[in-house]
């Protein structure tokens, strides 16, 4: 495991080599540069709390939320139509991932996003790795998402909502945005409900890194 003060990226293990559970690593560092070269290769921080070594996996199944899929539901599309919020990028990344990790979620007792998390994608934003979508109803942040570019690909991470709807409006401008770059899919990592009523599907690891690699190959830059 690498010391806190590396200046090196991990090596992590082939994805492929993985089990269908994606363990590749254990205790890296949540640090720009691991992050960097974890979400490069398809693999992410998986943390069960701050007491445990942070897991890095990349799972043997991973959703992914293809444009020309997307589902938006009558009453989503009713709410989006009347909305006068006001929708940012990157406007106000800390607040965004500290309401991500206080916000409660059904089945859970705590949050994975860790104040080692925070410090860790907070740090990779500053360097442009790391990107939000904020949400606002006058002064007051009402919701949000944040997520990481993979080299041409978006990595969703988290969402909060403060207000109906909010999180969900906050993903469909991310998906204009990104849509406008040339992106025609993201990454969501888990299967939710939430996101197969949006059209999420799970594809084999072996694919998704096949696609991975072919969406950095394009050069493509989707922010900035």
């Amino acid at each position: 495991m690498p010391s806190p003060a590396s200046a090196e990226p991990f090596e992590f293990p082939d994805p492929e080599l993985a089990d269908d559970d994606g363990l590749l690593a254990l205790g890296v560092p949540v640090q720009p540069v691991h992050l960097r070269a974890a979400y490069s290769r398809g693999i992410f921080p998986w943390p069960v709390s701050p007491r445990h070594p942070v897991p890095w996996v990349s799972p043997g199944q991973r959703a992914v939320l293809e444009f020309a899929h997307l589902n938006v539901p009558k009453t989503l599309r009713q709410a989006r139509q009347r909305t006068n919020w006001l929708f940012t990028i990157d406007r106000a990344f800390a607040a965004v991932i500290t309401a991500c990790a206080a916000a409660r979620r059904p089945g859970q007792r705590g949050t994975w996003i860790t104040p080692a998390m925070i410090a860790g994608y907070a740090a990779f934003h500053r360097e442009g790795g790391a990107h939000s979508v904020e949400v606002w109803d006058g002064e007051r942040l009402v919701g949000g998402l944040y997520g990481i570019d993979a080299g041409g690909l978006f990595t969703g991470e988290s969402m909060f909502h403060l207000e109906p709807n909010a999180s969900k409006l906050a993903l469909l401008h991310l998906i204009d945005h990104l849509t406008s770059r040339g992106a025609t899919w993201l990454d969501i990592q888990q299967l939710t409900p939430h996101f197969e009523v949006l059209g999420a599907r799970l594809i084999p690891r072996r694919e998704f890194l096949r696609r991975l690699k072919s969406e950095q190959g394009l050069g493509r830059k989707l922010f900035g």
